[in-house]
């Protein structure tokens, strides 16, 4: 029995012993699996107090206004507002006057400038303020100040061949001129501000022809019906030495119908064509050998349905005359015309008696007056003497290319070709016949 007692005895220690290992085995577990809830990243629920999963903050959006300087000066009325900004998912501008009105005006393709659609008022308080919000929809504003110097005394005036609402030929060149001559250095930064605007839209540039002129031609001739709206932002501009635009420009204008003129030399005959289709050939003489018309391409310069054409002052007596002369279209400023001559209707066709011009009948050089336009482009081809540039508006008379290095600004093609559905005469010439 005692051996028995004591076996039991053992058994029931080891059943206790047994017992307590498994409670301390079950508090174990249970302090395990707080802590393992504690410390885990998973599922978006451990407590805020250990950081949980949330991502640090973003850099917030920050926004500056480089030029003019705060508080700036004698600021031409002119300027171009220069800004940046950081870290930021949109940026706006805006310029008030002192009074809170704002200032239109647009910013540059790149985002890093903006330009009031005019000039701005001389002596005049602005602030510009530009607002840069970030990820965290946090916007960050800077404001800056200027004001625009006093209204300067020496100033250059901006005129246009074309008014408002003139309607052109397609070979027309949009013609600007300055009443001072602009210093080469001064040149960029004026046709950065020389914009002009096609509906539909062409590629076209701007050529300076001279210190004090400069022109505007599309690559091709323009398309028929053509809206033209350009704009000359010179108001206030610095134009080298202490000279400033005197104001802004702009003009809108049409281009009409395509009539273009072509006169060939071997044949002694013009083809006018409008749209594209043939509407007339029409026999012609053109300058004899001792006095040859131009070969090249030119456009009507001026109509005169009357004048005279007088010669009297010439040193060589044979080319002495005094003429009245109807249907005259000028093509150059050294006296090239086309007009009525019914005196040469004989030759016509057959053989060139001219001074120079493109004669014809008195019915044709009506019938043609009617149908052009200032603009209208003509080529004469197979003659003696070659057209020198600058003797009229010769912009069509010289390769694409060659016009381009004309530019004060080094000429960048359009990233893709344009879509086809989108872009007066000098008195003191002496007239040849």
């Amino acid at each position: 029995m005692r051996a028995s007692r004591d076996q039991w005895m053992g058994q029931t220690a080891k059943r206790r012993r047994a017992t307590v290992r498994t409670l301390v085995t079950v508090v174990l577990t249970g302090a395990l699996a707080l802590t393992a809830a504690g410390c885990s990243s998973g599922g978006g629920n451990s407590p805020a107090w250990q950081g949980g999963n949330k991502a640090p903050d973003g850099p917030k959006a920050s926004a500056t206004i480089t030029s003019p300087a705060a508080d700036a000066k004698d600021v031409p009325a002119s300027t171009e507002i220069a800004f940046s900004s950081k870290d930021a998912t949109t940026t706006t501008f805006d310029l008030k006057d002192g009074t809170g009105k704002a200032v239109e005006g647009k910013a540059s393709a790149d985002g890093t400038t903006w330009l009031p659609n005019g000039a701005l008022e001389y002596g005049t308080t602005y602030t510009a303020t530009v607002t840069a919000t970030g990820d965290d929809g946090k916007p960050a504003t800077t404001t800056s100040t200027f004001t625009t110097m006093a209204k300067p005394e020496n100033q250059v005036r901006v005129t246009s061949f074309l008014g408002d609402g003139a309607v052109v030929g397609v070979g027309m060149p949009l013609i600007v001129k300055f009443s001072r001559a602009i210093p080469q250095d001064f040149r960029d930064d004026l046709q950065r501000r020389m914009t002009v605007t096609a509906t539909p839209a062409q590629e076209g540039a701007w050529r300076w022809i001279s210190p004090t002129e400069v022109h505007y031609r599309p690559k091709t001739y323009w398309k028929a019906n053509t809206e033209l709206d350009y704009k000359i932002q010179a108001g206030g501009l610095p134009l080298g030495d202490g000279w400033y635009g005197r104001a802004d420009l702009t003009i809108d204008a049409k281009v009409g119908s395509s009539v273009v003129m072509t006169v060939d030399n071997k044949t002694k005959k013009m083809t006018v064509t409008k749209d594209g289709a043939v509407i007339r050939t029409i026999p012609i003489s053109l300058g004899a050998p001792v006095t040859p018309s131009s070969s090249g391409t030119m456009v009507v310069i001026e109509k005169l349905k009357k004048t005279v054409f007088d010669t009297m002052d010439d040193p060589i007596p044979t080319n002495r005359y005094r003429t009245d002369i109807e249907y005259a279209q000028r093509l150059t400023w050294g006296g090239e015309f086309i007009h009525a001559a019914p005196w040469s209707v004989a030759q016509q066709g057959r053989t060139n008696v001219s001074h120079g011009c493109v004669n014809m009948s008195q019915a044709n050089a009506q019938w043609l007056f009617d149908q052009t336009k200032i603009g209208d482009p003509i080529t004469v081809k197979g003659t003696e003497r070659k057209l020198e540039n600058g003797n009229g508006w010769t912009d069509w008379n010289m390769s694409w290319d060659e016009f381009i290095k004309g530019s004060a600004i080094p000429y960048e093609a359009p990233a893709a070709p344009a879509p086809s559905d989108l872009p007066s005469a000098d008195p003191s010439v002496t007239p040849t016949t």
